[in-house]
Parts: C-alpha cells; structure tokens; sequence
C-alpha cells in the first residue's frame, strides 16, 4: 500500500529552501540594515559577500535547526520503538532513520551558525571578511552579546548533533530535541527584543514565537522525511503532529501581536515603516499557514486513515515551503532596524522601562509589566487542569471542587506576582522583589502542590494503545520513575535546595545578575517556584512522591527549613553592606528610602512572611497524620475482625465435623 512518498519529501525540503532563499536575498537587500549602512555619506560597508552571506547563513541555520528539531522530536514522540527492559522504548527504524537526519542537520546549523559569527564581525567591523582579523572574530565572539549568543548556539547545535548520533531510546530522542530546542535561546535573547524598550516584553515573546514556529515547521518536515510507516503509527503520528501543531499556531500568533507592538510605536508605524511592512507579510503566511493547517485536518487526515498519504504529501510540501518564506521573512525583519522608540527618563537603559512612580498599594495593582512567558504558563496550566476536570467528569468519574479551587488560586497567584506592579518594582526595591520571592517559593507553590495535578494527570489521560508509542501518560510515568526525580524528590535533597538556593542567591553575585540580565531574571523565576514545589510536593504529599517519608519526620523537615529561612531573614535584617550594590547605586532611584534601609526591610518581610505558609503546612500536615492514624486503624480493626471471624469460622467447622467435641 502506497505510503508517504520519500522523493516527495525531499522535493518539499528543496522547494523550502528555495523559496526561503530567494526571499531572505531579495528582501534582506531591499530592506535590510546593509543598505542603510551604505546609504550614510562617510561610512563604507563590510562588502557584498557579508551583505549577502549574513542573511542567507542566518537563513540557512534556521532552516537546518527546524529540520534537527523537528526529526528529533519526530523521534522520540511519533515514532513506533521497540518496548525494552522496565519502562524503556528502544528506536525502531523510523526512530533511528530521524535521528540520523536530525544529526546530521544539527552539524549544519552549528556550521552555518559559526559561519553567521564570522560575517557579523565582518559587519558590525565593517570589513570585509578576507580582511576581518582574527582578533577581531574573537573580540566579537567572547565581548558581544551577538556573539556569545551565537557561539552558545553553535555549541549546543553541536551537542545536538552527538547526542542524536547516540540516540538509542525514546527517551535519548526527547533529550536530543530538549537540547536543540535549547539551542534556539541565546539568539533569541539577543538582537532588537534585547536593545530596546519595553525588553522584558520583547523577549519573552520573541522566545515564544521562535521556539513554536520551529517546532511547528519542524514536525512538519519530519513527517515529510519519513521512511514508509504503518497506517496507523501513521495516523497517529499525524493526529499527534495535529495537535502541536494547532498549540503552536495560538502560541506563534499571539507572541507575534505582542512583539510587534513592543516594538511598533503606533499603528501607522505598520505601513509606514520597513518594518512594519514585513510584519504586515508575515502576518499574511501565518494566515496562509492556518488556513493550510485547517485543510489538513478537514481533507488528508480522513485520506491518511485509508491509507492515502499523497494529498498530505502534497499539501504538507506547499505548506513547508509557505513555512521556509516566513523564516525568511523573520531573517529580514532581524535585519532590519525597528522604529525608533524611545522611552525617555532614569533607569531606562537597566529597567528597560521609565523609572517608576513612589511605591503605593495603588501602583502595585494597577502598574501592571507583562511577562509573555509566565502569564502564558498560568493560563495554560489553568485550561489543561480544568480540561483534566472535565474529562474525568464526562466519564462519571469525581474530582474534589477544593482541589480544583486551589490549582487555579494557585496559577492566579503566579500570574499576579510575575506580572502585576510586583514585578515592575521588584529591580527596583529588594523589598519588594522579596515578596515576590517568598510568594514564589512558598504560597504558588503550596496551592499548586493542594490541587494535585500530577494524580489529576494520571487519572484523566488515556494509556497509549501502542506500548511502542509511548503517550503523555507514558511519559508523565517515566519522568516520574526516571532517577534524576528520585534524586531531585530525596528529602534531604529538596530541602538542601530549597533553604541552600536562598543563601546561595544573594549572598553571591547571583542576584545582582538577575537583576541585570533578563534571561536570568527569568531563570530566577523558574528556580523559585520549582525548588519551593519540589520541597512542598515532598513534604505533603498530595501528589504521591518517589519517596514518601513519615509525618513527624515531616514536621522536623518543616522546622529546620523554617528555622534557617527565619535566620536569613535576621542576616538580612542585620547587614551592614547593600547587595546588588552597584545595580542600586547605578539605578539611582530617586524616592523612597535608603538602599540599606529597603534591604533591612526586605529581612523583615523574608523573616516574617512564612510563619503563616509555615502554620498552614503545619496544620495540613498534623491532619494528615491523624487521617492517617485513622485509617491505619480501621485497616488493623477491620483485620482483626476477619481474623476473628475466621477463627469462628474454624470453631464452627471443627464443631460440625465431630459433634461431641467442643
């Protein structure tokens, strides 16, 4: 039976090249930075070879980082493999033909990266590559933000490309794709998102765009690379492509609007500028994309199901070159300068925004600072868990109201600290960063750890009818088995963690970097709620962990972290040195109280703002004690009296057998 054609696949790669590379040319040239550089009176360019090698190597790295990530993950998510020992899936042929494409299209992003370095020395030199120094290439590479981003990248790609080399199970696959997907952050953390204002918004959405749209084109790619697969591995890995592939359109269109419009000052910026005019088209094939998308899902899923994949074949091959042109259009709006949107006041260039007003309750709830990421995190948490709730529901199945309450407290709460005037004036007063950080490590994660999402997920998701193609329960099984979690769960480890990261962050420079720079900013985030989930999913236990411990060594774990955040929280308070104290001095906040005194204050709030979460988890624990006791006692009555009974029972039938004996 005829399945996905491979020569179709590779016509469909060529076509997206094409395409891809006559736009970038052609409108990187039209509209790109280099004409303007030669355009001012006095100032000579780096020469043709850069200002038409720049743009087609950016173009060529994107392209072969889709297809790396893209086959990877094909690999380890829609591939059939071959069930193993314990709960591991070998690759099949499939798996192992991606990965080997997969490696050999990370080596070629690491190459077109490297080669992306040298011509932007070339060019922010303005010299001409032959006669670009060698001194030069390595200032640009280990001095400039562009240049250890893409150095960074390179090395990642590269890691990519061995560990896909290496790739004997499903779950190598998924981390060759983790670390690829990796690959795509230093670049995008640099560049026009990175420079100007309103950054913070810039870049977290650019992240998100970045990242969606090349796991979008990429599974696309890879299923049109495929080797001939079963119809219904086929199906299924369509299905599951289907899906990601609707995700990441909400993801890329909504990251899109909000990129443009932190950097567009007005609407008539959208058809007065180049910039605006290469919005104006990549917005038209996103349309293009969607609408592309919409006829899959009406007209070749239902033909993939009869085993006729040529009208996906084909439309899959349109739709990939419609994806090689948006890329294309995303290297030329790289090259391109954004309108100029100043944001004048102090502490613009650290804050990325005007220095605030004096703090106020008012200020803290209205001056709201958006962050792409976390406020996408919390909707969605909130959707899929209510999604969970009704699935179980639809099937007649309860789930407690209470739990359900405190999941979406929980994700309202994170939404407010890391978006709401909180996060506008924690640079700025270490006393209120410090309520966002003790909000983070202790009250997000102590309602989210009370819904119980890791059971919820358990219950409401369906098992794989493929051992070899494993599902999202399949995989929430082995992350939860694997031994990094069992680790990571130990008790004393999460507790390590949990009090060490709190000394660990501000008594060093830690802090002050997060301060400066924004993916660690938002790395801190990250690492404040994970560490407080971790230690309160072990400590409570909702969620079964790896390692449950008994109560009352609970209750001391409870303690002695509670203790050593109180005693941080009096160093904090007694400190005679400001922390961060260039970042502070360099800020020159004009209001408000001394450095020293606003940190002293942050000790207080650190001090005591986990005696309440503190008393709660107390409190939920002692009941879990008792609940505990409880039913250990009824499991010993109920034991006792079937022992009884049929001790009884024995008497009875010893009395029937022999009549005169009792």
């Amino acid at each position: 039976m005829s399945l996905l054609n491979r020569r179709a696949g590779r016509w469909g790669i060529a076509a997206a090249i094409a395409t891809g590379g006559l736009v970038v040319l052609v409108v990187a040239l039209r509209f790109g930075h280099a004409v303007d550089a030669r355009t001012l009176p006095g100032l000579t360019g780096p020469g043709p070879w850069t200002d038409w090698g720049l743009p087609a190597a950016t173009l060529a790295g994107r392209l072969a980082a889709v297809v790396a990530i893209g086959t990877a993950g094909a690999a380890a998510f829609a591939a059939p493999g071959t069930p193993d020992t314990g709960r591991r899936v070998r690759l099949g042929a499939v798996g192992r033909y991606w990965t080997r494409i997969s490696a050999v299209a990370a080596c070629m992003w690491a190459a077109a990266t490297l080669a992306a370095l040298a011509l932007t020395a070339s060019d922010l030199a303005a010299v001409p590559l032959p006669a670009l120094p060698a001194g030069s290439l390595l200032r640009v590479a280990t001095g400039t933000g562009t240049g250890r981003a893409l150095l960074a990248t390179a090395l990642l790609a590269a890691t990519a490309a061995v560990l896909a080399v290496t790739a004997r199970t499903l779950t190598h696959a998924a981390v060759t794709a983790s670390v690829a997907v990796a690959g795509l952050l230093p670049v995008a953390f640099s560049g026009h998102a990175a420079s100007a204002g309103n950054h913070q918004l810039a870049t977290s959405s650019l992240l998100i765009h970045v990242v969606a749209a090349t796991v979008w084109a990429g599974g696309l790619v890879a299923l049109l690379l495929t080797r001939p697969l079963a119809p219904t591995a086929l199906t299924t890995a369509v299905r599951r492509y289907s899906l990601v592939a609707a995700v990441c359109l909400a993801a890329v269109a909504g990251s899109g609007v909000t990129t443009a419009a932190a950097r567009l000052p007005d609407w008539a910026a959208l058809t007065t500028t180049r910039y605006g005019l290469l919005v104006i088209a990549k917005t038209a094939a996103l349309i293009l994309l969607a609408a592309l998308g919409w006829l899959h899902r009406r007209r070749t899923l239902p033909s993939l199901a009869t085993a006729r994949p040529r009208a996906f074949a084909r439309l899959a091959t349109v739709e990939v070159a419609v994806f090689a042109m948006t890329f294309g259009l995303a290297v030329a709006l790289s090259r391109t300068p954004t309108p100029a949107t100043p944001i004048p006041g102090p502490g613009t260039d650290l804050l990325g925004y005007p220095m605030p007003a004096p703090v106020s309750a008012a200020a803290l709830i209205t001056k709201w600072l958006p962050e792409p990421l976390f406020a996408a995190a919390a909707i969605a948490a909130a959707a899929v868990y209510c999604l969970g709730v009704w699935r179980l529901r639809r099937r007649g199945d309860a789930w407690p109201v209470s739990r359900v309450a405190l999941w979406l407290a929980g994700c309202a709460l994170l939404l407010v600290v890391t978006n709401s005037g909180l996060a506008r004036y924690g640079p700025v007063l270490l006393s209120v960063h410090m309520v966002q950080h003790m909000a983070l490590t202790m009250l997000v994660p102590i309602l989210l750890v009370l819904g119980a999402p890791i059971t919820l997920a358990l219950r409401a998701l369906k098992p794989s009818p493929d051992p070899g193609m494993p599902g999202p329960r399949e995989w929430l099984t082995t992350a939860l088995h694997a031994r990094t979690t069992r680790l990571a769960a130990h008790p004393l480890v999460a507790t390590a963690v949990f009090i060490g990261s709190l000394y660990a962050m501000y008594f060093t420079r830690l802090y002050e970097t997060a301060l400066r720079s924004h993916p660690a900013h938002l790395a801190m985030y990250l690492h404040l709620l994970a560490t407080g989930y971790l230690f309160f999913w072990v400590l409570i236990g909702t969620d079964r962990p790896p390692r449950p411990i008994a109560h009352p060594l609970r209750i001391l774990l409870l303690l002695a972290a509670m203790a050593l955040h109180a005693f941080f929280g009096l160093t904090l308070m007694q400190t005679g040195h400001v922390l961060a104290d260039a970042w502070y001095t360099t800020l020159a906040r004009p209001w408000g109280p001394t450095s020293l005194t606003d940190q002293h204050t942050a000790g207080g709030i650190a001090w005591a703002f986990g005696e309440l979460p503190a008393l709660a988890v107390a409190l939920i624990l002692v009941a879990q004690w008792i609940r505990a006791d409880q039913r250990d006692q009824n499991r010993a009555d109920r034991h006792g009296q079937a022992a009884h009974d049929a001790y009884n029972e024995y008497l009875s039938q010893l009395a029937t057998q022999d009549p005169h004996r009792r």
